[in-house]
């Protein structure tokens, strides 16, 4: 059997190097084309040390109607707000998408020109897009051509809370606050990345107006959360690299109880390949880091009042893999037919 031949556009960035280091490996894949318009002419391995000796691959500055040519599928780590206006180019061609941005997950117009841009060249396309979450929509990814795949704090978040809103128990206003590492931020050097300022500090910001916002609530509405749910969610900028740790708080009924709560999570993740439900501990950024799996937790308050419960949910992954590239390969993977672990499995970074 031959193996589908893939390009990856934007293949000099932090995200493109994750999706070029599942894919080197990948047993039904070969990458064809890194395509960027800066580090032009150079090896791959010159580009992301990590992948020296790993490729030939010479990044090129080329047109993405002729990148696409011969392929069979295409992946985008491009910024937002660029890459719908460079998508527009390939639409006809009917190659299999794969868009890490989020220029395509919201189903909502006034949400995106509220949260990223009024401008947005061809919005109607987003009906065309399956948003990539295995966890939620295997079946319609399979089913697909174009995949947009989630954010980092977004499948984080929705990952802690998807049990809670499968099981009508998610109403009202889910209290967050996810720490995420430096690499979230991109390979373009900011004063918020710059090691001697992050290194030793905690910081907010967008509070309560974070762009991933309208797509966790997206997502856990059409997973079967309350008409009133909304998302209450404050970022905090971690003096780490990789690794995302979030804690959502949401009341549940008082009558709830811990075999509840295990049951939800058993039930929607007992059969999934890269989420593990912990119990003997709580979800830990350590033990995810560089791996795909993400990990996921509760802590239920034993006391009740007002007829409610607080129910604590933790949920943990590396944003560049989970909670970026290494999710569009399992989506590719789903789509193309491949096994869906194909190029993932590896364990995570012990220390």
């Amino acid at each position: 059997m031959s193996k589908a031949k893939v390009a990856v556009v934007g293949a000099t960035g932090y995200g493109g190097a994750e999706i070029l280091r599942c894919l080197l490996g990948h047993p039904h894949a070969t990458v064809e084309r890194a395509v960027a318009i800066d580090r032009v002419g150079e090896a791959i391995g010159e580009v992301h040390h990590s992948l020296y000796g790993l490729t030939d691959l010479v990044v090129e500055n080329i047109p993405v109607e002729e990148a696409v040519k011969g392929m069979d599928a295409i992946f985008f780590a491009l910024p937002h707000k660029t890459t719908a206006k460079v998508l527009m180019n390939v639409f006809e061609s009917g190659v299999p998408i794969v868009d890490l941005s989020g220029d395509f997950r919201l189903q909502s117009a006034e949400d995106y020109a509220k949260y990223y841009d009024p401008g947005h060249p061809c919005h109607e396309e987003s009906a065309n897009f399956v948003y990539g979450l295995p966890e939620l929509n295997r079946e319609a990814i399979a089913q697909g051509n174009r995949v947009a795949s989630p954010g980092c704090f977004a499948t984080t978040i929705a990952l802690g809370l998807l049990p809670v809103a499968q099981n009508g128990a998610l109403n009202g206003a889910a209290k967050v606050v996810a720490m995420t590492g430096s690499s979230g931020s991109g390979a373009a050097a900011r004063e918020t990345t710059h090691h001697p300022l992050r290194a030793k500090n905690l910081r907010t910001y967008r509070p309560l107006s974070h762009q991933h916002t309208p797509e966790i609530e997206q997502t856990l509405l059409a997973a079967g959360a309350g008409a009133d749910f909304e998302l209450q969610f404050v970022p905090v900028s971690a003096p780490l690299v990789r690794g995302i740790l979030a804690t959502s708080f949401v009341e549940v009924s008082a009558e709830t109880t811990d075999e509840d709560v295990a049951g939800w999570f058993n039930d929607a993740y007992g059969n999934e390949p890269f989420v593990r439900v912990v119990t003997h501990r709580k979800p830990e950024v350590n033990a995810i880091a560089g791996s795909m799996y993400a990990e996921v937790g509760w802590h239920l308050d034993s006391s009740s009042g007002g007829g409610k419960k607080t129910l604590v949910c933790i949920s943990a992954l590396d944003n560049l893999v989970k909670g970026g590239a290494g999710q569009a390969v399992q989506s590719f993977n789903i789509m193309m037919g491949f096994p869906e672990r194909a190029g993932l499995e590896r364990p995570s970074l012990w220390p």
